[in-house]
């Protein structure tokens, strides 16, 4: 699979720029002509277009997401298959990641709320639906320019109890005792591999909202064993806030 490149052609989708990669795809600003509307399309990146692992759990993520109907979880439109090409219709959205956001420091303790508040909504939706994300990390939170929060990438959701089936693709992803996730922000669960719920994504936001909050992560370290170790032992110092004087006039 050759790379994108603008004014390709995929089905009724023109490419018209790319506009981010990670390790679960290539994402692409297009023209749907059918609808007039530009949306974003994310594709495997060459190097795992013929990995069965890596497509099947690229596939969970349009599934898991499509699933969902929640303004905090980025929309998907359409799976789509050209000439063995098999890429993600979502919505297009403009603003940046809370990764960006949080790089030069802290934000206020509103927007730390605001984040908070509609995350953790979100992911209520998602849990209550049986989907588990399992890498709640700032990267994979989009800030949009009225305010919003969405959340991206359910590349690694997997679904619990309440809505698995024995013809769940998502089956068989993982075996249990792998870890996946974004080390610095698993739960203790998630670091030995264990079964997980939705309180593991709860965690998870807990660590964004630190960070957010302090400018520096819960639970970091030079190793991964010794993120681990922090994770399964140390209580993160308490943010704290610049405080300020407040005087009162009696009439």
């Amino acid at each position: 699979m050759n790379p994108l490149q603008p004014g390709q052609q995929l089905l009724h989708y023109q490419v018209v720029e790319k506009i981010g990669a990670g390790g679960m795809g290539e994402v692409f600003k297009a023209v749907d002509s059918k609808l007039g509307r530009a949306v974003a399309i994310k594709i495997l990146p060459a190097d795992l277009g013929q990995d069965r692992t890596a497509r099947r759990r690229f596939l969970q993520e349009a599934r898991a997401a499509s699933a969902l109907n929640h303004p905090g979880i980025v929309t998907v439109h359409a799976i789509e298959t050209a000439d063995d090409t098999v890429f993600i219709v979502m919505e297009l959205l403009a603003g940046t990641s809370v990764h960006e956001k949080i790089a030069d420091g802290p934000v206020a303790l509103s927007e730390v709320l605001e984040l908070g508040i509609q995350m953790a909504d979100a992911l209520a939706t998602a849990h209550a639906a049986g989907i588990v994300h399992r890498d709640v990390k700032p990267a994979n939170i989009m800030v949009l320019p009225n305010g919003h929060y969405k959340l991206l990438d359910f590349g690694l959701a997997k679904p619990t109890p309440v809505m698995a089936s024995p013809a769940s693709t998502t089956m068989g992803l993982t075996e249990p005792g792998v870890r996946v996730g974004t080390l610095s922000y698993m739960s203790p669960e998630q670091t030995r591999g264990e079964s997980l719920d939705g309180r593991s994504d709860t965690f998870s936001l807990g660590g964004v909202l630190y960070e957010a909050a302090s400018g520096t992560r819960a639970f970091d370290g030079p190793s991964a064993l010794s993120i681990m170790h922090a994770i399964a032992t140390v209580n993160p110092p308490r943010p704290s806030w610049p405080t300020r004087s407040v005087s009162y006039s009696v009439s």
